[in-house]
């Protein structure tokens, strides 16, 4: 071997392993190593001599590892067969990872299965060289960066999924608020897989996660985005989904100019029922004006709003020209006092209704007959009965705040808000609270 062969590696920096490709090495072969490099001999697949940052100059004397195992006839001046395999030792710290399809899975919060995405990068050194070139490279001529992510790539994203899965489940976190958790992921994964990577020599520097997301077309999350959104409106609003609909209702009957009449007296009873109270009450203002201008008059057999020409009532259909028994009975007069259940008439020395057995229960007022658990007079308003302390059931005189007995409050509140309310309302005209299943809860 006349010509002195120098053997070095001047590649990239994101291949972690390479090989020199020729075999036969004559004594004398300079080897140059690089610093942040380290090389190793093989020689017959088995990792011999270790050589650092420096120039090596290939002899039996320099090499002593190989020296045991090489026959050389020719007096130490002949070619031997060895393998030179150049490790990087450089600290990489962008090594990309990303899931390759959506994970489905359930979102802990809304229960709905929504496609999950996350990515991020880590970074690595190769710490011991020999125990990588032995356990992953093996007879490839090298290994870069897109190498190291395939064959790790199970392992990432087995954890990942189980990382996500558990964090979601445990914290009880939407997919959509997984960003503030993204430092605990990272930590926790970097502990979870370095133990893993250190079995092939490699040392993890950190893992990090930096996004956790759904992907912005799918289906399932737009509409939940959508829902998000609406619900953020209407708690700036102050009002609530089934006011929005009472609403959406109103607003159709504006623009119905033949059932207008109908759908208002149904959009009353509605925002009544609901208590949204003075914000109904905005909203009306607001629907009037784009709504008929003509006279309405009600029914006098069951209250329907009908227009002025209207020979039949649209709620019942009753003819509007000629009164109602009830309306007729109403107006009778001396002659008797209708009944509060079928309308009967009356005398004024009866105990019981003689057509249907309802007891006759006269306000002491107007002497209008009411029914048994009316507390006030249908007719003018009269109390028939003494409000009751709710804490000792002492009878309280009519607009008494505190009750003579106990002290106790005879202020009636709203639970949430603290806003005072009137007996047998169902909901707080200020916040809508249900005042119903507030009473089952306190008593």
């Amino acid at each position: 071997m006349a010509i002195i062969r120098v053997v070095k590696y001047d590649g990239p920096a994101d291949v972690f392993a390479w090989k020199y490709p020729e075999h036969e090495l004559g004594t004398w072969t300079q080897l140059i190593v690089n610093e942040s490099q380290e090389a190793i001999l093989f020689k017959g697949g088995q990792a011999l001599d270790r050589f650092g940052a420096g120039r090596h100059t290939l002899s039996t004397q320099n090499i002593p590892i190989l020296q045991s195992v090489i026959n050389l006839p020719f007096g130490g001046d002949s070619p031997f067969t060895a393998e030179v395999w150049y490790v990087n030792r450089l600290n990489v710290l962008d090594v990309k990872w990303g899931t390759a399809t959506p994970l489905m899975l359930q979102d802990p919060k809304f229960h709905i299965i929504v496609p999950v995405r996350s990515f991020g990068q880590f970074g690595i050194q190769i710490e011991d060289s020999r125990k990588f070139l032995l356990k992953l490279v093996g007879t490839l001529p090298a290994f870069d960066r897109d190498a190291m992510v395939r064959y790790f790539r199970g392992l990432l994203m087995m954890n990942i999924n189980e990382l996500i899965s558990s964090y979601a489940v445990h914290k009880k976190v939407s997919f959509l608020e997984m960003g503030a958790y993204i430092g605990e992921m990272s930590a926790h994964m970097t502990n979870r897989v370095k133990e893993t990577f250190a079995e092939y020599g490699i040392k993890l520097l950190h893992f990090y996660v930096e996004s956790v997301n759904v992907p912005d077309n799918d289906p399932a999350t737009i509409r939940l985005k959508e829902a998000l959104a609406k619900k953020a409106e209407m708690d700036i609003l102050g009002y609530t989904y089934q006011q929005e609909r009472t609403f959406d209702t109103l607003e159709g009957a504006a623009k119905n100019e033949g059932t207008s009449g109908d759908l208002l007296g149904t959009g009353l009873g509605m925002g009544l029922g609901l208590g949204i109270g003075d914000g109904f009450g905005r909203q009306i203002s607001r629907l009037t004006p784009h709504m008929e201008t003509e006279a309405l008059h009600a029914c006098p057999n069951c209250g329907t709003m009908n227009r002025h020409d209207a020979k039949f009532c649209s709620g019942c259909g009753r003819q509007t020209s000629a009164p109602s028994p009830q309306a007729a009975a109403s107006e009778a007069g001396p002659k008797g006092t209708p009944c509060s259940n079928c309308g009967h008439l009356l005398q004024p020395n009866a105990k019981f209704c003689p057509n249907c057995g309802d007891k006759f229960d006269p306000c002491p007022n107007c002497g209008a007959d009411n029914p048994g658990s009316a507390e006030q007079c249908a007719k003018c308003g009269h109390t028939l009965k003494a409000p009751a302390c709710a804490k000792c059931g002492e009878s309280l005189t009519p607009g008494a705040k505190f009750c003579p007995s106990c002290g106790a409050s005879a202020v009636l509140k709203c639970g949430r808000c603290q806003h005072e309310v009137k007996p047998n309302q169902k909901f707080c005209p200020e916040c809508g609270n249900n005042l119903t299943e507030q009473e089952e809860k306190d008593g």
